[in-house]
């Protein structure tokens, strides 16, 4: 179909729907349902193309490996929480830790292990620092600041094992391939890790308020933990069901899948880039890394089923976890089938080419940060960096292609703008999770962090500008 501006028109009913319900599935689906009758404007013809384009979307073989991925993903950890693996974790950690500054160097260097998904991150993380937050002396509010600077942020900038991973190659291959270029999405993936520039920034201002100030007043914050109230607080193991008291305490049911499916995923990378012919450098970059990371996760399960079942767990409570880890995750999988129906809608739709032909008068230097600034706003109002990214990644890369503007610049400044709801809105799931975990006011402490935020966004989109002009 040629371009026309209806091709533009289920990303004006997606943006509005999903800003005004705080909702991104109702707003991509009824941009899906849009696009979908004007291709087929009959009552019953746009269900039927609907239905057509999501099914086709689920039946493509690299779509179906990251609905794989995901799924066991989540099982996995679903398997981890009901050994007692994170409680376990949690216990040995709490135990040894005596002072803020061995407090803050475990939240940085768990990192190392616990950086597959934000949610696990702060089951891991924050219960601990909680117990402790009377050695800590900080405001809870920093407190939960400094933990979440070590999460999405962090997360969203590692390139394997993952839960982000697998869905953030998946938008990279849709944009460009409805642009024709035949280019390696994780590549691009890869190349556009510097350029996230908000998650960068973020990191250091987190690292400042953790070693290089101290907080001169308590917060005010009606629900703030201090000395006087901490007695009196609830146990800590009633802030997350991945502590609670009647798990066991095996932190080597954490541990040991964790370091397995990081190792496997690396060797299996590796080996298939070594199996091509190429050198050990050239391996990790022309290797199938989907591939990779599917076979090392379903490795991974199998063989911590095995461990599990030795230690007399029951097989049917390891599949109960599985399927209820994995349960957890069905919105996201929800939320990627519609987002690929709508890309190859809006595809079809002519949405590159009208693009291209009506967004020239935009300066080149203007590209990057308008992106950011744009996809910054929406995902502060739709709090799902996900859905920011769904929706924004064809427009940004469509822009990159006609202002001749870096291709790992601009996927860098999208992932970045999702960045930044995921951490500042108050809808957002890290900020209800650490909230709760922390029991802090939702409210209060998506205050308290916006300052930072826009300080990083603002730094970041100078820096989008900047860079610009080299690239």
């Amino acid at each position: 179909m040629e371009s026309s501006w209806l091709s533009i028109l289920p990303f004006l009913v997606v943006i509005p729907v999903a800003i005004y319900t705080k909702q991104v599935l109702p707003g991509l689906f009824l941009g899906l349902l849009v696009g979908a009758y004007i291709m087929e404007p009959t009552i019953i013809g746009g269900v039927q193309a609907l239905f057509v384009y999501v099914v086709q979307a689920l039946i493509d073989p690299n779509n179906i490996k990251i609905i794989v991925f995901l799924y066991a993903f989540s099982g996995l950890v679903g398997m981890i929480k009901m050994t007692g693996g994170i409680r376990g974790f949690v216990e040995k950690a709490s135990e040894k830790i005596h002072t803020r500054k061995q407090a803050l160097l475990l939240t940085y260097v768990s990192t190392i292990g616990t950086f597959s998904a934000p949610t696990f991150r702060f089951v891991t993380i924050a219960p601990i620092m909680r117990a402790l937050l009377k050695k800590v002396k900080m405001t809870t509010e920093e407190l939960g600041f400094v933990i979440e600077t070590t999460a999405t942020p962090v997360i969203v900038l590692i390139p394997v094992a993952t839960a982000f991973v697998g869905y953030m190659v998946s938008i990279i291959q849709i944009a460009t391939q409805n642009q024709g270029i035949e280019l390696d999405p994780y590549s691009l993936f890869i190349q556009s890790i510097p350029f996230n520039f908000f998650s960068i920034v973020t990191i250091i201002l987190g690292v400042y308020l953790s070693f290089f100030h101290n907080a001169k007043t308590k917060s005010q914050a009606p629900t703030q933990i201090d000395e006087k109230t901490e007695e009196e607080e609830d146990d800590w193991h009633d802030c997350h069901p991945s502590v609670a008291k009647e798990l066991p305490i095996k932190p080597l049911n954490l541990l040991l899948p964790l370091i397995l499916v990081i190792g496997l995923t690396l060797f299996l990378t590796w080996w298939d880039g070594h199996e091509q012919g190429y050198g050990f450098l050239l391996a990790f970059i022309k290797a199938d890394v989907l591939d990779a990371m599917v076979i090392a996760l379903l490795i991974t399960i199998l063989l911590s089923i095995g461990y599990y079942l030795l230690q007399r767990f029951k097989l049917e409570e390891l599949v109960a976890g599985f399927i209820a880890g994995g349960n957890e995750l069905m919105s996201v999988i929800l939320l990627l089938s519609i987002v690929w129906g709508l890309s190859s809608i809006t595809d079809d739709l002519g949405f590159s080419s009208f693009v291209t032909a009506h967004s020239t008068w935009i300066p080149q230097m203007f590209i990057a940060p308008l992106i950011f600034v744009f996809g910054a706003a929406v995902s502060y109002f739709i709090g799902s960096a996900w859905g920011t990214w769904g929706i924004l990644m064809p427009l940004g890369v469509s822009l990159a292609v006609v202002g001749d503007v870096s291709l790992p610049l601009i996927i860098g400044a999208v992932f970045a703008s999702g960045s930044f709801g995921a951490f500042a809105s108050p809808l957002s799931d890290d900020t209800n999770t650490i909230a709760k975990i922390l029991n802090l006011s939702v409210i209060d402490y998506a205050k308290y962090k916006l300052k930072p935020a826009l300080i990083a966004a603002a730094i970041t989109t100078v820096l989008y500008v900047v860079v610009t002009f080299v690239f």
